[in-house]
């Protein structure tokens, strides 16, 4: 029997980072809106913790990191977000912070040093990460965005080594965690400067929410969001190595309204349209409770019939 997630026996442990005023690379608009709506929403949906953390410097970023590292203890579910910059540099993947250097004139040989000192391992974190022992880890990266390197040594293994390859962020691994990327890995994805959210965090903040549903369903459900509203120019990766199932990020208990961890901005007949239309991945939890109400006011339907051909009845017996 597959071990079930309850928010009374783990704790749930978020880590939020969103960094767009970069001082010496693009600006970018939605990272600080994606984190402050994800956090609110991990709050509502009672996350234990869910610290948000706006244009950080390398300095600062890293004793954030630190701080979270250290208060994972074993059996945590541990959410990990990151959205700004992120660039991937001989198979490694790195996050931007806000004083990230322009290093067009660092040399060609020295890049990955000049990278470990001045941005942040995105493997090396997962790896810490994962030395705490927690349940499970959910490391979610939505920053392939247009600022990116050339990696010549790369180039040289194309199909045709004449031909320039621009490369977004690689694939990651570890046991016990979901990785998930805002685009799949080696592509890049355009900063939605005309809107409020990236369109990851779009239909994360839509899916996330819905109660008793395991994340892999749930991301799989933000995939295809983004796939339909892109016409597959965007397409989200995920790398899963999870040894557990039923791992819940918004659980449904007795006496507990779905409706007060979802945007005031979305209608409940929305909701349920959207739950409806999830053919691959359907919510069971949430499918029975539709039900049950429809079986529910049918009955009533039918008790008001029975009980007014009583009363004709009655009435002719009487006459």
């Amino acid at each position: 029997m597959a071990t079930k997630f309850t928010s009374e026996s783990r704790r749930r442990l978020a880590l939020v980072i969103g960094i767009g005023d970069y001082e010496n690379v693009r600006k970018l608009k939605n990272p600080q809106n994606d984190a402050k709506a994800l956090s609110s929403l991990l709050q509502r949906i009672r996350f234990t913790t869910a610290d948000q953390q706006l244009d950080k410097t390398c300095n600062q970023l890293k004793h954030v990191l630190v701080d979270f590292e250290e208060s994972v203890q074993s059996n945590d579910v541990v959410l990990f977000y990151f959205a700004g910059h992120g660039v991937q540099w001989e198979d490694q993947n790195y996050l931007l912070p806000k004083d990230f250097p322009n290093m067009e004139a660092a040399d060609e040989k020295k890049k990955a040093e000049f990278l470990k000192k001045n941005a942040i391992n995105a493997q090396d974190l997962l790896n810490k990460l994962s030395d705490r022992k927690p349940y499970v880890i959910i490391f979610l990266l939505d920053c392939s965005r247009q600022h990116f390197l050339r990696n010549i040594d790369l180039n040289k293994h194309a199909l045709n080594a004449n031909e320039s390859r621009s490369v977004g962020l690689t694939a990651m691994h570890k046991a016990d965690s979901l990785v998930a990327f805002s685009c799949a890995p080696g592509a890049l994805v355009d900063d939605r400067s005309e809107k409020q959210n990236s369109l990851f965090m779009k239909h994360l903040l839509k899916h996330l929410p819905t109660p008793n549903e395991d994340i892999v369903n749930i991301l799989g459900n933000v995939t295809r969001g983004v796939m339909q509203d892109s016409n597959s120019k965007q397409i989200p990766f995920m790398s899963v190595q999870l040894c557990h199932n039923n791992i819940y990020t918004c659980e449904q208990a007795d006496g507990f309204s779905t409706a007060n961890v979802v945007d005031k901005t979305n209608e409940r007949k929305e909701i349920r349209s959207n739950n409806s239309s999830q053919i691959d991945t359907p919510s069971v939890a949430t499918g029975t409770a539709r039900n049950t109400g429809i079986d529910s006011a049918t009955k009533k339907i039918s008790n008001i019939k029975i009980n007014i051909s009583t009363n004709k009845n009655m009435l002719h017996s009487r006459v």
